[in-house]
């Protein structure tokens, strides 16, 4: 891999980084610049996750102060966070090569489309509550369980708009603020890219240099992220990702089936 991609997926992660700790949808920057660079697609995804783990470590740091008020819903949230994350990284261990690039294009659709629908419906993804606000649980929590191990699954299994459907959730289990829910957002992520890492350490399936580059590039965008979020309208950031996640699956759909 040349120095000129190295920096690339740099930038790349930095980006990914940033737009994780902010909105969510990073990895539809992060996952195909890799695959651009030369990474075959399975590796790319295996070699993303490991990558975005730290990044959304120090994102989760960056929003300490909200998460000691958040963490019931971190309790009950993080073993099926775990559970699917594991699930979903053995299935995508199990997806053959040529099975994986046939549907990527159309995983990188589904999330940008995901991320379309969440900015249709700003409101509710910043949730009811004033920032500060304290987070109430809702009396029968199971079915946020059930949906939070399927979010896991997905994102152990591709990743890329994982933090958008953790967001929509968190918004129904009563998230008071959208700087609470980015918290809790960090921790889960980094719980079901955490477990992930493990299985695909295990399968041999990780670009180690690459995943060194943009571990780093994604610890920096992470704590800034964080900083400008309560700056920045996160609505203005999805719909930049959007129109890059639409470019994306277009030229990913046409590398494939063209």
């Amino acid at each position: 891999m040349t120095p000129i991609q190295l920096a690339v997926l740099a930038c790349a992660s930095t980006a990914a980084g940033v737009v994780n700790s902010v909105a969510g949808g990073g990895s539809l920057l992060s996952f195909p610049a890799a695959v651009a660079c030369g990474l075959p697609p399975l590796i790319a995804n295996a070699t993303n996750a490991v990558a975005l783990t730290p990044g959304s470590v120090a994102s989760a740091f960056a929003y300490r102060r909200e998460l000691s008020r958040d963490r019931a819903a971190l309790r009950v949230l993080l073993p099926p966070a775990f559970a699917g994350g594991l699930v979903g990284s053995i299935l995508l261990l199990y997806t053959p090569q040529a099975v994986f690039d046939t549907i990527v294009p159309l995983l990188v659709l589904f999330a940008t489309a995901l991320m379309l629908v969440q900015n249709l419906r700003p409101r509710r993804v910043a949730g009811g509550g004033e920032a500060g606000s304290a987070w109430v649980l809702p009396r029968s929590t199971g079915f946020a369980v059930v949906l939070q191990f399927l979010v896991g699954v997905y994102g152990g299994y591709f990743g890329a708009g994982m933090g958008i459907m953790m967001l929509a959730l968190l918004d129904r289990l009563g998230g008071a603020d959208i700087h609470g829910m980015n918290g809790v957002k960090s921790v889960l992520s980094a719980a079901i890219n955490a477990i992930a890492t493990v299985a695909f350490v295990l399968a041999r399936a990780i670009d180690y240099r690459v995943a060194l580059i943009m571990a780093a590039g994604a610890i920096a965008g992470g704590l800034a992220g964080a900083s400008w979020a309560r700056r920045l309208k996160p609505v203005i950031v999805r719909w930049g990702v959007v129109a890059i996640g639409l470019a994306l699956s277009a030229v990913l759909a046409w590398r494939r089936w063209g």
